[in-house]
């Protein structure tokens, strides 16, 4: 949450190993969303209603410039319910210290709610009764649910007759998220959707609707999983997100969870596992059909040496090295364009799913258009690689344009997880450039394509590119050249971190 001048996230963390366990509201705070400092905890899990875990939740500023967490207690019976807690005291600027509602748990699992599915509660909005409303993630008669509670004091909540929404394609949504953006239009707005956004099956699925906040009637305009372009937040390894108003800015905030790719051992050698991803903008991409998400702004102030390529051609089988840059801590943007362009090679109609097609069309795979993209965390002899591209093929109706994360050759390590992802990019590559962006950080790549509308996250670990030996290259397999219109890189450096304990903070 953004309040008073000072960012403050709340995640989960065991503080007693790096695997999951004894789940506790870690609590850390930042001026500009890339300096942290961490503080005390704000939630452990002490008490009855949450003696076996303090589970995800939300903040919401409530009138009067008071925070409030609700967040999912598990009991001593592994029940799960959701909870309240407060700051001790508001004249801390930082927040350290949190009270629970004596009135905790303040919404249980009853009428049919199976305990072990009901968690994650959202942040709360009032209606035009001037009544909260939040919801909660949940799986009714074995499908996904977003359960509905209003409230007028914030303590005493009453379910809702009917779901916010629900889907009988889905099992447990797990932390939903339930936002509005704005539809711009020849300078201003044309009006506002609403997000519903449900992690499930590892991936965080989105629907956009309309929804009414006198009925709460929300109809979205395409559900869950009802075409093979399904929308994802991001087709990688991106989990439990959850977004946030940044009220001082005006910008929904977005925020992923990281795993780890390797082995739990590995974790426990370095003594950590997991990530957030860098922080996003969600804003409604151009077609207005799907969400577009970029880094924010503040990211930039970490950037040092830049390198910058303008119309260059890159001919069929061509590799160039982008020098002059710290390739392991790297921010990279680069165009292209199909000088040209003609027809492209047919879609096969039963490969519909693109992380398939990029399985089966992987890097080295040569095509007429593609692949071309970057080589990051590249050896300097490309034994080890991971591949970000593009690839273009035709279906009998229009061009399709499809994005790859290729990870087959990312590690010699034999013990890692090595993941191709893929999705299509809603771009006409006949009349528009192709836009790629990468933010490199060691063992994490977040590339966003077609200016942030298809957004692919991957995890690596490779033994020979790391710090000063890892590379990066821009290339093209296909047959046909591209042109670089224009590439931009960075080094990034290092972001703060400091631990404070009780301490005075200036």
């Amino acid at each position: 949450m953004y309040y008073k001048g000072i960012y403050h996230l709340f995640y989960q963390h065991n503080p007693y190993g790096p695997l999951w366990g004894n789940m506790t509201w870690a609590h850390s705070i930042s001026y500009d969303l890339i300096n942290w400092v961490h503080l005390d905890h704000a939630l452990n899990p002490t008490d009855p209603f949450d003696i076996n875990g303090c589970w995800s939740g939300s903040t919401t500023i409530l009138p009067g410039e008071i925070p409030a967490i609700l967040y999912t207690g598990v009991d001593g019976q592994n029940r799960q319910a959701q909870n309240l807690a407060v700051p001790k005291n508001l004249s801390d600027p930082l927040l350290i210290e949190w009270v629970k509602s004596a009135h905790n748990p303040i919404m249980t699992p009853v009428d049919g709610i199976d305990p072990n599915f009901y968690r994650d509660p959202t942040t709360a909005w009032q209606g035009p009764d001037k009544r909260w409303r939040v919801i909660v993630g949940s799986q009714m008669n074995g499908h996904g649910a977003a359960i509905m509670y209003t409230s007028e004091d914030f303590i005493n909540w009453t379910r809702s007759g009917n779901p916010l929404h629900s889907s009988n394609k889905t099992e447990m949504w797990e932390c939903p998220d339930f936002y509005p953006v704005s539809v711009k239009g020849e300078g201003s707005d044309k009006g506002t959707k609403y997000v519903l956004k449900a992690s499930f099956s590892k991936q965080d699925h989105y629907v956009m609707g309309n929804y009414d906040p006198k009925t709460d009637n929300y109809v979205v305009d395409t559900d869950f999983m009802d075409r093979a372009l399904q929308l994802r937040y991001d087709y990688g390894k991106f989990y439990a997100s959850k977004t946030f108003l940044d009220s001082e800015k005006k910008r929904q905030v977005l925020w992923g969870w990281i795993e780890e790719t390797d082995s739990e051992s590995n974790d426990i050698e370095k003594g950590w596992s997991g990530l957030q991803s860098f922080p996003r903008t969600v804003s409604i991409g151009k077609s207005g059909k799907q969400l577009a998400q970029w880094p924010v702004k503040e990211i930039e102030k970490l950037r040092s040496e830049e390198v910058n390529i303008h119309d260059t051609e890159l001919k069929g089988d061509g590799v160039l090295e982008v020098v002059g840059i710290t390739a392991s801590q790297a921010d990279v943007e680069v165009t292209f364009s199909l000088p040209n362009f003609h027809a492209a090679e047919m879609i096969e109609q039963n490969l519909v799913d693109p992380q398939l097609l990029c399985r089966k069309n992987q890097a080295s795979v040569r095509g007429l258009f593609g692949p071309f993209g970057l080589l990051v965390l590249a050896s300097k002899d490309l034994t080890e690689q991971t591949a970000i591209f593009f690839r273009i093929f035709r279906s009998p109706r229009k061009y399709v344009v499809l994005m790859c994360s290729d990870q087959s050759r990312s590690s010699l390590s034999d013990k890692v997880e090595k993941t191709t992802y893929g999705a299509f990019v809603d771009v006409d590559p006949a009349n528009e450039t192709i836009s790629l962006r990468s933010l490199i950080d060691h063992s994490i790549v977040e590339s966003f394509g077609g200016e942030g509308i298809t957004c692919i996250t991957t995890r690596v670990y490779p033994k020979l590119a790391i710090d000063k030996e890892a590379h990066v290259y821009v290339f093209n397999n296909g047959t046909h050249h591209v042109k670089i219109s224009r590439l931009s890189a960075w080094s990034m450096k290092e972001a703060q971190f400091l631990t404070h304990r009780k301490a005075p903070f200036s």
